[in-house]
């Protein structure tokens, strides 16, 4: 297996990993839970402008599912294809850059609107993508 894989799949199980803990935050923890119970009893009473059809509260918890559920897709779909058909994915840029696209995306977010833990974790991911994408540039 190349340094570029063992990258690849590294970046991407950082992302999974980071993915199934948010998940279980969202559903199993207090961790996503305001530190005012009154806020969050007011978000479970309070619909968004966008519809009355649901609450805050539902919208932020079906937020963070969602959240979690793509970040364990894309963690197991890449180590899925790195595994597997590595040598046919190093010809293919658009599947790289499309990849770190996405991780500069949340990187930027991470910075923006996160905390320290997932931000270094999806630094961490982000350095490892672009490292195996330019060894596999370098090893053409």
């Amino acid at each position: 297996m190349t340094l570029a894989k063992y990258l690849w799949i590294s970046g991407s199980a950082i992302i999974g990993l980071l993915g199934a803990a948010h998940l279980f935050y969202t559903f199993f923890s207090n961790k996503f839970l305001p530190r005012k119970a009154e806020l969050a009893e007011e978000m479970k009473a309070t619909s968004p402008v966008l519809t009355k059809q649901t609450t805050m509260w539902k919208a932020w918890m079906g937020f963070n599912a969602s959240h979690s559920s793509g970040a364990i897709f894309i963690g197991v779909m890449n180590s899925y294809l790195a595994v597997e058909h590595f040598s046919a994915l190093q010809g293919s840029n658009f599947f790289f850059l499309f990849n770190i696209i996405t991780m500069g995306f949340y990187f930027w977010l991470a910075k923006r609107y996160w905390f320290k833990i997932p931000a270094r974790g999806i630094t961490l991911a982000l350095i490892c993508f672009i490292a195996a994408y330019v060894l596999t540039i370098i090893n053409k």
